[in-house]
């Protein structure tokens, strides 16, 4: 029986449940992301206000993740996964029926706002999985990520293909409504998936009521929870580790930006040719995140995959702007996907090992308010920077995350 009060045969069920709702969820993600840009120029969006819209979807996730999580640790994690389940549903049908640029806005906000369900769903590994099997549990969520962000791009693709929309008679409404609709039956599926298969882990606790209201990322308790003063050593590091995911997040997200930019003013590739060399860092994600993770980390370490991890990320940004063809670009991004599958997961592993079991959901919803407050930022960094120099953005990228070097150093030390 593990600590969740579920057998180990049910707790393995549980695990694959979670990484099928997410997945399933994050398709749909998936789908209406690489379509943002085009579909908010049908309304004469500048390129300022397409970077919005971008950002504030993980601006609404800073803000209400570390809700969820927090307040999945009171009425358990199911309530939390099916109300941001169907929540997402929502967005996406206001995505479909959009006419105009504010209503477009309007679903992002809330597809945001509903974004829970990822601190949610790794509280809930934390919660069935044992410390040795943390970071296979996590790198599920990571493999999860990594699918659906293959998967998403290419079913978009085949839902705003001409014929697909001739034979349905999509055309008259807008050709963007069918990947909208698509991704809410997406996060329905995702929904009936939590609703009839995943069992609950928490038991509800009392008095939470304060602080959960007000742990926000604009309150003071919210950032006294990342500097309080910890019980040990090793949970001293915890700022540290908060610190690291803010700046995994901020360097990846500055991809968004500057990434397809550099690839089409400099390597002269077109948005096809950029858009798969994104499916192919999901699929070594998928792989080393979904496969690998689990020997990787019992035979080198969670704290060891960690540190070479962000090496092999730090090199491969600063190799990426001295790229001269997409063969070498292919080879570079294989290393930047490798770096990221070993040290996201890890670091999720340690995270939710640093926290008090009973407050794994808001420390879990912490981390990725942190995660999307990089998100937010990490756009309009790269774009910015671009400007003035194409190699710019990735080498300051690289340079910021060498801090991530200094906290693998003391983890190891301690």
């Amino acid at each position: 029986m593990h600590k969740s009060g579920i057998s180990s045969k049910e707790s393995k069920t549980a695990l694959w449940t979670v990484f099928l709702a997410v997945l399933i969820d994050l398709m749909g993600f998936g789908i209406v992301l690489p379509l943002l840009p085009f579909y908010a120029s049908t309304f004469h969006a500048s390129a300022i206000q397409i970077g919005l819209l971008y950002s504030i979807y993980s601006f609404a996730q800073l803000i209400f993740s570390p809700v969820w999580g927090s307040l999945s640790d009171r009425v358990g994690r199911r309530p939390i996964m099916l109300m941001s389940t169907f929540g997402a549903s929502i967005a996406y049908i206001v995505f479909g029926l959009a006419h105009t640029l504010a209503l477009l806005f309007i679903s992002r906000a809330i597809a945001g706002m509903m974004g829970g369900n990822i601190s949610t769903a790794q509280a809930y590994v934390a919660d069935v999985t044992t410390h040795e099997d943390r970071a296979k549990g996590m790198g599920l969520i990571g493999a999860a990520f990594g699918i659906g962000f293959v998967m998403g791009p290419a079913i978009s693709t085949i839902l705003i293909h001409p014929k697909f929309l001739d034979f349905f008679h999509i055309a008259a409404v807008n050709k963007f409504s069918a990947p909208g609709f698509f991704a809410s039956i997406l996060s329905f599926t995702s929904f009936l998936l939590v609703l009839f298969k995943l069992p609950e882990t928490r038991k509800k606790t009392e008095n939470q009521e304060i602080r959960i209201i007000k742990l926000s990322v604009f309150s003071k308790k919210f950032w006294q929870s990342i500097v309080a003063e910890r019980k040990n050593e090793q949970d001293s590091l915890f700022p540290l580790l908060i610190l690291s995911v803010f700046l995994l997040s901020f360097s990846q997200a500055s991809l968004y930006s500057s990434f397809p930019i550099f690839c089409s003013q400099w390597l002269h590739m077109s948005a096809e040719q950029v858009g798969m060399l994104f499916v192919y860092m999901g699929v070594i994600a998928a792989v080393v995140q979904g496969g690998l993770i689990k020997k990787l980390s019992k035979k080198f370490g969670e704290r060891n995959l960690f540190f070479s991890g962000n090496i092999i990320l730090i090199l491969a940004f600063i190799m990426l702007p001295f790229s001269k063809s997409a063969t070498d670009l292919i080879l570079i991004l294989s290393l930047m996907s490798i770096g990221a599958s070993l040290n996201v997961p890890t670091l999720n592993s340690l995270i939710s090992k640093a926290a008090n079991p009973e407050q794994v959901g808001a420390v879990m919803g912490t981390s990725q308010g942190i995660a999307s407050l990089g998100r937010v930022i990490g756009p309009t960094w790269g774009g910015f920077l671009i400007h003035f120099s194409y190699r710019l953005p990735f080498l300051l990228t690289a340079s910021l995350l060498s801090m991530t070097l200094y906290v693998g150093t003391q983890l190891k030390k301690r």
